[in-house]
């Protein structure tokens, strides 16, 4: 970026948090509110006695609706500048990371990585001060050759991570067109890399353009590292695409949710919806994704009782711990679950709460849309079994009030028809991220 200036972009080594900053803190009599709530929802209060039974636990989180402020940005761009991007794509890229440094403040750290064969890191990590630079070295990149993924993902993390910003939200956004190329190509150790970036505390937002990038590699990274993932089909839509992303970021409310579910000694979980799982002994976590204003997570996890006597029971104790952009602590939230049961069949056999019913079929029908995923990919299913069965998924999401996510259906399909089944595929894997992440919008 040429020899520092006072007056230009400075890099940027320790945090400088100034105290008029608009603090992301609902204040009422000076105490600051928690940004997220939690209600667990039993799909029955009452299991049949003697007997085994299984029952449906929803954790409902909420998002603040009202927020003031949020908290500054530590953000890497790591784009793709193989071959394959020149001409509009890359054009297209590049205005939409201009955009992208208009909306940042001066409170925001910024950094720069492209790739082809090789990684070059075009601004380590600054505080934005001189837009007008920033862009002129952004529009003044060039594209390169091949694919290099896994270097570029290694080189953003140590932009991230090369910083000490207590306070900040730190993300990666990943755009790229191709599959590895060079470097290493192996999808589980590129994913590997993802995971790892959840362990520094920061998410990656996969974007993939195009119809030649493997959109299995791009949604595995967007999984492990909680973040999002998009398929950009046409070049004109990546700014719209970085904007959406860049507003999602800027009302993030809590980052790092984990929900913690000790069971009692004869309970079990089934399965879980909604999060990573990981069962240690009697403990459950599920580790999920980031909360904006609004939004919801809801989690659902499917229990079984073995034979069990009459009377009421604490099933499971909930522990939801998260980073707090309103505080600027790490928050917690308890909440004890009680189960009745009866030797009444009656009771035990009234319909289950339709909150928690709509989340299990909700998550058996990302079940049943990744099957159809893998059978188009894999030519099990042709494309009138195909959209037959994405029709059924598309029912059910618009029963649900899923609307966003029947809309993609409803593109792939038009793709599928178009003999498009690549497009289909990406769409749907979306889609499919979405559903897995258990989260509704604002």
């Amino acid at each position: 970026m040429g020899t520092p200036d006072p007056q230009r972009t400075q890099a940027f080594t320790m945090p400088v948090l100034d105290p008029n900053r608009t603090q992301a803190v609902p204040n009422l009599g000076g105490v600051s509110l928690p940004s997220l709530r939690m209600e667990p929802i039993l799909g029955r209060p009452y299991a049949l006695a003697h007997s085994v039974a299984r029952e449906g636990l929803l954790v409902q989180i909420t998002g603040a609706q009202t927020v003031a402020g949020r908290a500054p940005l530590n953000l890497c761009l790591v784009l793709d500048r193989s071959g394959s991007m020149e001409g509009p794509p890359f054009e297209f890229a590049k205005q939409a990371c201009t955009y992208l440094v208009d909306q940042l403040t001066d409170h925001d750290v910024l950094s720069i990585v492209t790739f082809s064969d090789t990684v070059d890191v075009v601004m380590p990590p600054r505080k934005i001060v001189n837009k007008q630079l920033v862009k002129e070295h952004i529009m003044r990149l060039t594209v390169g050759d091949t694919t290099n993924i896994y270097d570029a993902l290694g080189v953003g993390t140590q932009q991230l991570t090369s910083v000490n910003l207590p306070g900040y939200q730190a993300h990666l956004i990943l755009l790229t067109d191709g599959e590895p190329t060079v470097g290493i190509k192996d999808f589980s150790t590129i994913v590997s890399v993802a995971a790892r970036a959840k362990e520094f505390g920061f998410h990656i937002t996969a974007l993939g353009f195009g119809p030649d990038y493997n959109e299995e590699l791009l949604a595995g990274i967007a999984r492990r590292s909680g973040g999002k993932y998009y398929y950009i089909d046409q070049p004109q839509r990546i700014p719209e695409v970085f904007q959406q992303e860049l507003v999602r970021l800027m009302t993030v409310v809590a980052r790092n949710p984990k929900l913690e579910v000790l069971l009692a000694r004869w309970v079990q979980v089934r399965q879980a919806f909604g999060g990573e799982l990981k069962l240690q002994g009697r403990t459950a976590e599920l580790s999920l994704v980031d909360v904006e204003r609004g939004s919801q997570l809801l989690p659902v996890l499917e229990l079984e009782f073995p034979n069990h006597p009459a009377g009421i029971y604490r099933i499971a104790k909930l522990r939801l711990a998260w980073e707090d952009i309103a505080t600027g602590r790490t928050e917690t939230a308890n909440a004890d679950v009680v189960l009745e049961f009866t030797t009444d069949p009656a009771k035990a056999n009234v319909p289950q709460d339709p909150r928690v019913a709509n989340e299990l079929q909700i998550s058996m029908t990302s079940r049943a849309l990744e099957k159809t995923i893998m059978g188009l990919r894999d030519h099990q299913l042709n494309q009138t079994q195909a959209i037959q069965e994405l029709q059924r998924t598309q029912a059910i999401l618009l029963q649900q009030g899923r609307v966003q996510e029947a809309q993609e259906v409803t593109r792939a399909m038009r793709a599928l028809q178009g003999q498009e089944a690549s497009s289909a595929e990406k769409t749907l894997m979306g889609t499919l991220v979405n559903l897995e992440q258990g989260k509704r919008e604002a």
